[in-house]
């Protein structure tokens, strides 16, 4: 234990995390040892949800933190090939919950496949615990090692684990309350608290060990997450009244045959996280025959919830800019900061706590916001916030160039300028992903519910792939990173972003006529909606709201 008198910075931002995890446990160690089916109003079952799913996400983030920095550290590839494998990674990470939500929604029950993903996660984050060589300075020597194909093996596990909880935990939590329930709104607030609690404190305690202490011990300190958020979920069983179960009854080998298909998938994985190019061609054929099939449901349905679907197809085509921008926090300016950024005594990768510490902080202020704005009849549409998110992405490149002032590596960038570029992207996000996931669910129809959610993470797998190919380019032909070379490539794709939002502004008001929100509330008891599969921070942010929602 160094002595306190010797910490720096990094040490005390690791020890008030510690801090407040502890305090987190307790407040849910109260709300477990009440007798009560109920707390501040809620069902205990939500706080069972928010607690498994703060663990997976502090497990998930906090090994992200570390990824790109183990690869280039560690393994010993470039910052180039790096950016792509973290780019790959991600991408699958969102690709696997179509998967996932299409055998949920079928047959395995929102339940049975978060237990499934939870348990492959938990091996997962336990298999990148495991090392091999130490010492060895030769990349090819040391990507030689047998050991490496435990790391692949883990990242596989990771990916497919995530696909059949990601989407379905969410499901669940719609479920516990009616569609009219005033309580819903409030719900996805507090669960979406906890998603970035989870992730700013994981991003910090798995961050500081693993850089400060040893990789194997970072990781760990994820499968422990993960393994609680298991337990957590197992035993709150009960608090969740019935929910995400089969939609029919299951055989026992019906039931062995999906989580088969579950393995299966972890092989095919394996094989894709180690030949990147290969998913390339992989998002530009699946995409074609997943807008394919979208447009072939669409045209099956009346002129309004087709021309929702129309909707819905626009939004999810703006997800691959926004995000891959936005995702160039886990790879390029990660790199970034660590080779060019004054950083004192911090950790390169506490800074990835900085977007999860202001979602948490910005979160019920946007809420907020767009309430107060709707009961004003000025809030924007979802379009329209939409063009907003990508004005605000671009521009928090833009600052962060002018911020950086020249090219040259033996001048270092101000950590202020890292603090307003996370700013920025919060900002954004804030306007495009609760946005944008609650309009999904509002927009698709109920036996489409879990494919649209699908889709939508599917678009954000496209764009963690374009990360992966921007973080590429700022290796140059070299595979290193260059720092005047990224920041023209960063001064690029902001204006780019900036021109791409204005024609997104301009066609908002039409997209906004697709939505048909006036009419939205009318259909039979709502049976045709996919709310039970909602992620919002609020569903005001589909672009209506309880003061003007239609009854």
């Amino acid at each position: 234990m160094k002595d306190i008198a010797l910490w720096n910075e990094g040490d005390w931002i690791a020890a008030i995390g510690a801090v407040f995890l502890f305090a987190v446990l307790a407040i849910g160690g109260f709300i477990a040892t009440r007798k009560s089916e109920e707390f501040v109003g809620h069902p205990r079952g939500l706080f069972v949800l928010f607690y498994a799913e703060m663990w997976e996400r502090f497990s998930y983030y906090g090994m992200r933190a570390l990824l790109i920095l183990y690869l280039t550290k560690f393994w010993l590839f470039s910052d180039g090939p790096s950016n792509l494998i973290y780019g790959a990674y991600t991408s699958l990470v969102y690709i696997t919950p179509v998967l996932g939500g299409y055998l949920a929604d079928g047959w395995l029950g929102q339940r049975k496949a978060v237990l499934f993903g939870g348990i492959v996660l938990a091996l997962g984050h336990l298999f990148m615990a495991y090392e091999g060589m130490q010492g060895v300075a030769d990349p090819a020597v040391k990507q030689a090692d047998p050991a490496i194909n435990v790391f692949w093996f883990a990242l596989a596990l990771i990916i497919v684990g995530s696909g059949f909880l990601k989407a379905n935990i969410s499901v669940i939590v719609g479920q516990l309350y009616k569609m009219t329930d005033t309580r819903r709104d409030a719900a996805y607030t507090i669960f979406y608290m906890g998603v970035n609690t989870g992730a700013a404190l994981g991003t910090i305690l798995v961050g500081y060990l693993g850089e400060t202490i040893g990789w194997s011990w970072g990781f760990g300190l994820a499968g422990i997450g993960m393994v609680l958020g298991l337990i957590i979920f197992v035993v709150g069983k009960p608090a969740l009244r019935g929910r995400g179960e089969p939609p029919k009854p299951l055989t026992r080998n019906g039931e062995l045959s999906l989580y088969g298909t579950g393995a299966a998938a972890v092989v095919v994985i394996w094989f894709l996280i180690q030949y990147v190019n290969v998913i390339q061609n992989l998002l530009i054929v699946s995409g074609v025959a997943m807008l394919g099939y979208t447009l072939y449901e669409a045209f099956k349905l009346p002129k309004e919830p087709r021309e929702r679907m129309f909707a819905i197809l626009f939004l999810i085509g703006l997800n691959p800019i926004f995000w891959g921008l936005f995702e160039q926090a886990g790879g390029s300016l990660s790199l970034y900061t660590d080779k060019f950024v004054d950083r004192g005594g911090v950790p390169t990768s506490l800074f990835q706590s900085i977007n999860p510490i202001y979602i948490v902080l910005f979160g019920p202020m946007f809420a907020a916001l767009w309430q107060y704005l709707g009961k004003k009849g000025w809030e924007p549409s979802a379009p329209a916030k939409f063009g907003l998110a990508l004005v605000q992405v671009g521009l928090g490149f833009l600052v962060f160039v002018w911020g950086a002032g020249t090219g040259d590596p033996a001048v270092m960038t101000s950590v202020l300028f890292v603090f307003l570029i996370y700013a920025l992207h919060t900002t954004g996000e804030l306007c495009l992903s609760p946005v944008g996931l609650s309009a999904m669910t509002r927009l698709s129809p109920v036996h489409l519910g879990s494919f649209i959610m699908g889709a939508w993470f599917y678009m954000t797998a496209v764009g963690n792939f374009v990360a992966g190919k921007i973080g590429e380019a700022t290796g140059g032909e070299s595979g290193t990173m260059d720092k005047a070379l990224t920041l023209g490539i960063y001064n690029k794709i902001g204006w780019i972003t900036v021109g791409v939002a204005v024609v997104v502004l301009a066609l908002s008001p039409l997209v906004k006529r697709w939505m048909h929100l006036g009419t939205l509330g009318d259909r039979a008891g709502d049976h045709d909606l996919a709310g039970e599969a909602g992620l919002g921070l609020d569903a005001q942010e589909a672009g209506f709201h309880p003061g003007t929602r239609p009854h």
